[in-house]
């Protein structure tokens, strides 16, 4: 950091460079964490470097993908807790490219916000440090923009984009999807960084008590509940594709199961998915009671309870929900691929 490098000008209109570099002086002990053996460049340059390690790959593919929280963070914003965010940011780039079986490299990341705050701009930060652990991705850049007038003081905005490499041979694609085949499911935690224009709009977040036990909720504060970051499959599924052969994955994030679940099935085909199966949370059962909400509507916007969905051969099925057992994840069987004229059929 330059000690020299202030304006008195740009402070007078709002934005204050020196607080920009103590953010980054707070934040860098978080970015440390994150580092693997590609990295090659430190925090501060004007692009991160990252050399991959392409040993045994016949032809290397780069998969990207980029996104945000959402308004998700209005809900940071009024509970005053900004360390869980950055890993929604995190998981919702890295949960949609492993659905090309591609693994995470790196992450950078994006906030704009009305006011620098710098131990709050850290506390941002070592949500995203969270996520890219958990991915098994680096940190190797980001940018923080002040931005007075556009953004209100307590206010920011938060996106992330992350680069995966698979080889081509091992890119899950649904060309050998056929009837039979069995859709296993991997429980979310909780509303993940999807629907909550709706979510806020039932529980009225502005006037409501987040921090009340709440008896549907098993005695979890609402705001807790919603606030609970959105978990990250990365290594789970990394894990089962050296096991088994994966037709599909779908990360079931806004349009809930109606929208992303068919975007893994070829045509022809369809899942049929068994209502009864499905382990919905409490937090989605109080969303449809609260808002008079259909069924329909429901599975139509929000995860219910599974964050991911993969389709296996029959005969693999058993193997991968071991596989996954395995890695800690509660997996089950919800449905399977049938041929159909609708992409999705849950009954």
């Amino acid at each position: 950091m330059d000690s020299t490098s202030r304006s008195e000008a740009y402070a007078a209109a709002g934005v204050d460079i020196t607080a920009g570099y103590k953010a980054v002086e707070l934040m860098k002990s978080h970015i440390a964490r994150t580092a693997t053996e590609g990295v090659c460049s430190d925090i501060g340059g004007f692009g991160g470097l990252f050399v991959p390690n392409l040993a045994g790959m016949r032809e290397p593919v780069l998969v990207s993908g980029t996104d945000g929280v959402g308004t998700k963070l209005k809900l940071a914003f009024l509970m005053d807790k900004h360390d869980t965010v950055g890993i929604d940011c995190v998981a919702m780039c890295v949960n949609d490219i492993i659905c090309c079986g591609a693994k995470p490299l790196f992450f950078l990341d994006y906030i704009a916000c009305g006011k620098n705050v710098p131990e709050r701009i850290a506390d941002i930060v070592k949500g995203v440090c969270d996520g890219c652990v958990q991915a098994g991705a680096a940190l190797i850049g980001g940018e923080t923009a002040e931005m007075p007038g556009f953004y209100p003081e307590d206010e920011y905005d938060l996106a992330g984009y992350a680069t995966g490499i698979v080889d081509k041979s091992r890119i899950i694609d649904n060309k050998s999807m056929v009837p039979g085949d069995v859709v296993i499911a991997l429980p979310s935690s909780g509303v993940h960084s999807n629907g909550f224009s709706l979510v806020r709009k039932v529980f009225d977040v502005e006037h409501a008590d987040l921090t009340a036990p709440v008896a549907e909720l098993g005695g979890r504060s609402l705001g807790e509940t919603l606030l609970a970051p959105t978990k990250i499959y990365v290594k789970p599924v990394l894990a089962l594709l050296q096991e088994v052969r994966i037709k599909g994955i779908s990360h079931i994030t806004g349009g809930g199961f109606y929208e992303n679940i068919p975007r893994s099935i070829p045509a022809g085909l369809g899942a049929k998915i068994d209502r009864s199966a499905v382990r919905v949370l409490p937090i989605f059962n109080l969303i449809q009671k609260r808002g008079g909400i259909s069924e329909r509507d429901m599975f139509n916007t929000f995860n219910m309870g599974v964050g991911m969905s993969i389709v296996v051969a029959a005969a693999d099925a058993e193997k991968a929900l071991a596989v996954l057992h395995e890695q800690g994840e509660d997996a089950y069987r919800i449905g399977t691929i049938e041929f159909s004229e609708e992409k999705i059929v849950i009954c």
